[in-house]
Parts: structure tokens; C-alpha cells; sequence
């Protein structure tokens, strides 16, 4: 598997308050939000049901992260998706980043992949 996932009552926005709220207390930042919902409609006209995206970043391990290796910011912020299910109920999923950076072959970077894991399977186990 290569994300950690949970469902929760509530739409796609009240989730993803709570989400930016967990991921705060786990030392990250929401640098982008893309709500793919309103991309699609506006780009190609499609209508999916609402989908964000939270790029989440912890600045204490990018940097690690960054000085092990430094072409990783390729696979930088962690992503986090809060999507509907169905009216009134939202999944989150949280990139594992043990699994996104398993062909980065860097011992050290194993390692800052593990905490990193540690902290958003905290984050979504939490919420």
C-alpha cells in the first residue's frame, strides 16, 4: 500500500480543516491546496466530486531530507488527499513515504522516510 487512509464523518471541507489542524501539531504546513474539483470543471469541463489536495511539508525533515539527497525535493511536499466519498463522508489519504521513496536508493533517506511515516500515520490514525 502506498498511502494510509481513514474515513470520517463530514465534508470535504470541514475534514480538511481538521486535517490542517492534526498535521500542525505534527510539526507540517499546508504549502499548496489544490481543489481538483474546480481544476477539472474549469480546464476540461468534467465534474468529479470534491477532491483536495494538501501538499503538507515538516521544514525539520525536508531539510534532512535535502541534505541526504539532494534531487528529493522531485518528491516533496507530502501529499494529502481528502476526497467524498459520498455526501457527508470524506476518506483522507496520506502518501507513504517509505513507499513513494523506495527506488531513492540512500540509507539515510530510508531513515528520514521512516520518521516521516511515523508522523503522518500519526497524523490520520489521530483524526
Amino acid at each position: 500500500m502506498y498511502s494510509f487512509n481513514k474515513e470520517l464523518p463530514g465534508t470535504v471541507e470541514d475534514v480538511a480543516e481538521r486535517v490542517t489542524q492534526a498535521l500542525a501539531k505534527e510539526g507540517f504546513g499546508v504549502l499548496t491546496k489544490i481543489d481538483v474539483k474546480e481544476t477539472m470543471k474549469k480546464k476540461i469541463d468534467k465534474d468529479i466530486a470534491p477532491y483536495l489536495i494538501l501538499g503538507a511539508c515538516n521544514p525539520n525533515f525536508a531539510y534532512q531530507a535535502l541534505q541526504s539527497e539532494p534531487h528529493i525535493g522531485t518528491m516533496l511536499p507530502c501529499n494529502v488527499i481528502i476526497r467524498e466519498v459520498r455526501p457527508g463522508l470524506s476518506e483522507v489519504a496520506a502518501v507513504d513515504p517509505v513507499a513513494s521513496m523506495a527506488a531513492v536508493q540512500n540509507e539515510k533517506l530510508a531513515n528520514i522516510a521512516g520518521s516521516v511515516r511515523g508522523a503522518l500515520q500519526s497524523v490520520v490514525s489521530g483524526l
